[in-house]
């Protein structure tokens, strides 16, 4: 496929608006994910993209050629839904076959009886066998071939979906929350096997889902889409790390980045609820956010930046979460540390210290404006009881 070229594309249901001026280029043979919470539209633009639904204004091109008003079957995009969408009375061979077969076949010759006896059809229906037990290999279901959708677990349900795209050999995958259905544990094997076919595939993924563990660990690029906005197209290491404002770096990471009130005084020096830390040297000057990842801090004994004491520990084997309370902020601050900083002790008092260069600051309308410069007291040891 040549690349597909979204341009200002907007989209309203009645008076409400779902999506609003987008515009994104997708690559040629690139695994790109829209990711965003329930309701912020990249379900329906993967649906306008696929020809399912119309936009109200804007363009969608394959290459320089418009596929705007194309028919869906014109557009050769492959789309495999969240629900599967299988025949629950063909098998799976005659599933993945369906697309051959309402392509190749006439009316006459899809007939059950008489088509086997009309001229050429034989030869096609052998050929339309051969194109599903390529896919079916390819997928490792060939073994399945014979058997109804009834008669399979979830992950081979969600490979016959994956297979009856792939025999068409569509120009791009089109998914829509494909793993939703599935259980935790398979959800993981899951998205090594569809990441494993797109580099042996070598087509044009896209990808929508409100999973950004899936985005994150499949994805070339991702883009995060809020209240039917574009706000950032980039790498996954790149939205992690550099986030283009505070909706993005609050939607990202799991727990959630921990934010701080500040202020930063007309010589650049921002405040944290009266603490200093260095410098803002881009300009800024007034109230600010500071966003730091949960695995920047550290907890040690007081004072550290920080005062807090210590309410909440989850223990997840290899790491724990720390979730400190700190006066005058509204939500407990959560810190990532590893098994080796134990132990601790439940309502000990705490500080608070983190790098600086891994502070995010975020202007009044919530943009990032880089990075405070300077050092803060070093990290102190961790909390003894």
């Amino acid at each position: 496929m040549t690349s597909l070229n979204i341009s200002n594309v907007s989209k309203s249901f009645g008076s409400t608006r779902v999506l609003e001026d987008i515009s994104l280029t997708i690559n040629d043979g690139e695994f790109i994910s829209l990711v965003g919470p329930s309701g912020c539209g990249k379900s329906t633009l993967l649906r306008i993209i696929a020809g399912l639904e119309s936009q109200d204004a804007g363009t969608i091109a394959l290459g320089e050629r418009p596929i705007d008003g194309v028919r869906p079957s014109r557009r050769n995009l492959a789309m495999v839904f969240q629900s599967y969408a299988l025949y629950p009375h063909l098998t799976v061979a005659q599933n993945i076959g369906v697309p051959l077969t309402m392509r190749q076949l006439n009316h006459w010759e899809r007939l059950p009886v008489v088509g086997r006896f009309l001229p050429g059809a034989a030869a096609k229906r052998q050929a339309i066998r051969g194109a599903v037990e390529e896919a079916a290999r390819s997928l490792d279901i060939g073994h399945l071939l014979d058997r109804k959708p009834g008669q399979l677990s979830g992950g081979q349900r969600q490979r016959v979906a994956v297979g009856r795209a792939l025999v068409r050999q569509p120009e791009a995958f089109l998914l829509d929350e494909p793993l939703s259905n599935l259980d935790a544990k398979l959800r993981v094997h899951m998205r090594t096997e569809i990441a494993e076919l797109h580099r042996t595939l070598g087509a044009t993924f896209i990808y929508v889902t409100h999973d950004q563990a899936e985005a994150m660990t499949m994805s070339d690029r991702i883009a995060v889409m809020m209240h039917g906005r574009l706000l950032q197209v980039a790498p996954p290491h790149e939205v992690y790390s550099d986030p283009a404002n505070i909706a993005v770096a609050e939607f990202i990471g799991s727990p959630k980045i921990n934010t701080f009130p500040a202020e930063v005084a007309g010589d650049g020096t921002a405040t944290v609820m009266g603490a200093a830390l260095g410098c803002v040297q881009n300009g800024y000057r007034g109230t600010a956010t500071i966003g730091v990842r949960p695995e920047s801090l550290r907890i040690g004994k007081p004072p550290g930046l920080l005062a807090g004491t210590l309410r909440h520990v989850e223990n997840l084997g290899n790491e724990y979460f720390l979730h400190v309370e700190v006066e005058g902020l509204p939500t407990r601050v959560v810190a990532r540390v590893g098994h080796d900083d134990a132990p601790f002790s439940l309502g000990a008092p705490v500080g608070l210290d983190w790098h600086v260069g891994r502070a995010h600051v975020f202007d009044q309308a919530g943009g990032q404006i880089g990075r405070v410069n300077g050092a803060v007291s070093p990290f102190v040891g961790v909390v003894n009881g």
